[in-house]
């Protein structure tokens, strides 16, 4: 008795934390959470309501510590096998990181309290797992555009190393000076105008360069969220579908059951009116013989 007791308890907790209205609440408390500490930052604030800011702090802090108490009693050992569970868990133990004495620079990682929204908003979530899923392909983009790098650091190593030793003296510095190129930021009167009035057909290698990385290697990376975004979607859809599908097909298995079901009573009544029939034919035979 006591064990389905506490079983019927963890269904009680567990439909409450998966109801909307729960999750919402959450979030509202993250979002709030997250202003108080966006104003703690400023000195004014904190001089006239240092107090209350620090309290709305620890009160959204307990109300997480809650509920992750909540789904751990009811998932229990499940708990851990969602990523995003796991992901809230790590966040709200860094809040509880002691920020006094030589730990007062944590104070700053209170505000990754506010990255829960990644967890609690479905959109954000799809958002975060489309690039977790697109990381493999972009692993592959990364390495081609890190030849490239090379490639283009070298060459500008040895071509424009001696007259421009800041930006191309060693390939460190081209590789640093080729990355704000691709960036374009300042790439053409700040780097590439003063090193053409030095060598005018210098713009044979930056041109391409940048062609190679800030246009294609960019379109690659988005064409990738693009695609893998796309794919989440269609599966989503896909498993709707599959539970759409599975559940016409449970209820057409009952809605067959009664009709076998009917079948049978039917055939039942039936047999036994047909019975009924004989009998009384065969009475009425037997009255008649008498006569």
């Amino acid at each position: 008795m006591a064990e389905l007791a506490l079983s019927a308890s963890r269904e009680r907790v567990r439909q409450l934390v998966e109801r909307n209205r729960f999750k919402n609440a959450i979030m509202t408390v993250i979002i709030i959470n997250a202003v108080t500490l966006g104003m703690s930052t400023s000195e004014t604030l904190m001089a006239s309501m240092g107090p209350i800011l620090n309290s709305i702090d620890m009160l959204a802090l307990t109300i997480f510590v809650v509920e992750l108490l909540l789904k751990l009693y009811a998932y229990r050992l499940e708990f851990f096998k969602s990523a995003w569970n796991v992901f809230d868990l790590i966040v709200v133990v860094i809040g509880l990181i002691p920020t006094g004495g030589g730990l007062s620079a944590l104070r700053g990682l209170r505000v990754i309290r506010t990255l829960r929204l990644l967890s609690v908003v479905p959109q954000m979530r799809a958002v975060v797992q489309a690039l977790l899923d697109a990381l493999p392909g972009m692993g592959a983009v990364i390495i081609m555009i890190s030849i490239v790098f090379y490639v283009f650091g070298v060459m500008a190593t040895l071509m424009y190393g001696e007259a421009f030793n800041e930006w191309f003296g060693t390939l460190g510095r081209s590789l640093y000076t080729l990355f704000q190129i691709m960036t374009l930021e300042s790439w053409s009167m700040g780097i590439v105008r003063p090193v053409m009035e030095r060598f005018p057909a210098s713009w044979m290698f930056f041109v391409p360069f940048i062609i190679v990385t800030a246009f294609s290697v960019l379109n690659l990376f988005i064409g990738l969220l693009v695609n893998t975004m796309q794919s989440a979607v269609e599966e989503e859809q896909r498993d709707e579908i599959h539970e759409l599908q599975a559940l016409v097909k449970s209820e057409t298995d009952v809605v067959d059951a009664h009709v076998l079901e009917l079948h049978k009573e039917l055939r039942e009544e039936l047999k036994a009116l047909r019975r009924e029939i004989a009998d009384l034919r065969q009475a009425q035979g037997s009255g008649s013989a008498g006569m």
